[in-house]
């Protein structure tokens, strides 16, 4: 059934009809789209437009819809134009003329900003508990590591010492932010479209702010024509989740690295690994990988809708059909990398002996050597350099600092004593940083407790 068919004398063209048809994505909003109607209709008695008797048979036979097709006895007809015809037509199949009345004061534009908004409002709070779940995965690798040593990395390069705590926190602050952004958007999409009809309201005498408070919105949206046609928040959680997909890139492309053979800082759980059809020695961390790879898939759909809406004139086009498609499958593709990548880390072991080797292999104490001479009044310039000189000399005989002999330090610099095994320690290189933010086990130990708070609170 076709609500729009009295203008037309001819039949739809059937590669036309399949064209403009959005039923078969579109249908994922059922529960939306019969929430909102029950929530419209209740307004409508509530105001004199409807009688309460018509609300009741409404109501129920939307209800009983609802029931069936969550039961598996009402099949949704994929020849009906979108979801929002295929209930009206089912309500008024059972209900009879009563169920004509369902659409009295709005249009479908106004239906569809409306399912989307309920729709969007509901998955971003999934992807939230997601978020959330991933960071306390984070958390506990955190608390369990607060004095594992590892190398830290500036253009893939050893730098300084650090601990994976420290590390997996940079993480933990990338997530947190993500989960603030999605709030921060849940918060500014929380308006209610419905009521306001195809782009200039309706002459009926509706109270679109208490149907924006039977549906859990903070208020009714302030233009009509801006109501039907605003994809903002849309481009925002896509945007989000480029954003999140991105942080979730960064981390895959460490775990692959750290997981080869070069590297052997991690071993994946084979649960989450595969093997080669050919070569029998082979883990691939293939989730990782995926992750990383879908990363684009998120971004392509953040950059189709802005392509789609960049032109678009007041108020609503069909072009903005196009969102749906978008934006669900990245909506699914983030929740199921965030599980995915969640269940991975949670079962990843660190191989806490080999990463401990690395770092002091790696001269990544070498600025500590440098504070070193600092605290014995040789200016940090000067310092630099002298350093400079011991790496280079070490790097001719294949030798770390550490190995050096006091005599050879002294040869460089009269200024070392005995005590410079001491403070180039991986020990004391990582627990005298204990400013704000640094690696030491003590400051970090602090920032995983308010890490906890946040998110018991």
């Amino acid at each position: 059934m076709k609500l729009w068919g009295g203008r037309f004398t001819k039949e739809e063209n059937a590669l036309v009809n399949q064209f403009n048809a959005s039923i078969s994505f579109d249908q994922r909003f059922y529960r939306q789209d019969i929430c909102g109607s029950i929530a419209h209709v209740t307004m409508l008695a509530k105001q004199g437009i409807l009688t309460e008797s018509e609300r009741e048979q409404i109501v129920a036979g939307l209800e009983g819809i609802l029931s069936d097709i969550e039961g598996g006895t009402l099949n949704i007809d994929p020849a009906a134009e979108d979801i929002h015809s295929f209930v009206e037509a089912a309500l008024i199949s059972r209900i009879g003329d009563a169920g004509k009345k369902l659409h009295t004061g709005r249009s479908r534009n106004d239906q569809v900003a409306l399912d989307m908004k309920l729709y969007v409002r509901d998955e971003i709070n999934a992807l939230d508990a997601l978020v959330k779940e991933l960071l306390q995965t984070v958390l506990v690798v955190i608390e369990e590591n607060l004095e594992t040593y590892m190398p830290g990395f500036t253009h893939l390069q050893k730098a300084q010492p650090v601990t994976v705590a420290h590390h997996f926190g940079a993480y933990f602050e990338m997530f947190l932010r993500d989960r603030s952004r999605l709030s921060d958007i849940r918060k500014r999409m929380n308006t209610c479209p419905l009521g306001a009809g195809a782009l200039a309201g309706t002459t009926y005498p509706l109270d679109r702010e208490y149907t924006a408070s039977l549906l859990d919105f903070d208020c009714a949206t302030r233009n009509s024509m801006d109501s039907v046609s605003d994809r903002d928040y849309l481009i925002e959680l896509c945007g989000a989740m480029a954003t999140i997909m991105m942080h979730l890139s960064r981390f895959s492309e460490e775990i692959i690295l750290w997981n080869s053979n070069e590297y052997q800082f991690v071993e994946l759980d084979d649960a989450y690994s595969t093997g080669s059809s050919i070569m029998p020695q082979k883990k691939n961390p293939d989730i990782a990988e995926l992750v990383r790879g879908k990363t684009g898939r998120v971004y392509g759909a953040l950059t189709s809708i802005l392509t789609t809406m960049k032109g678009l004139p007041l108020a609503y086009n069909k072009d903005m059909q196009e969102d749906k498609e978008l934006v669900f499958d990245a909506i699914d593709t983030t929740k199921g990398c965030l599980a995915l990548f969640t269940g991975m880390l949670a079962t990843m072991k660190f191989n806490k002996e080999t990463m401990k080797r690395s770092a002091m292999n790696g001269f990544t104490n070498a600025t500590d050597a440098a504070d070193y001479l600092v605290n014995r009044g040789i200016p940090f310039r000067d310092a630099h350099g002298i350093i400079g000189r011991l790496v280079l000399y070490c790097l001719d005989r294949g030798i770390s600092l550490d190995e050096m002999s006091l005599e050879e330090y002294k040869a460089i610099n009269p200024v070392f004593e005995k005590d410079i095994y001491e403070a180039i320690s991986l020990k004391t290189c990582v627990e005298r940083r204990t400013t704000l933010g640094a690696p030491g086990p003590s400051v970090m130990r602090k920032t995983a407790e308010g890490y906890r708070k946040m998110l018991e609170a």
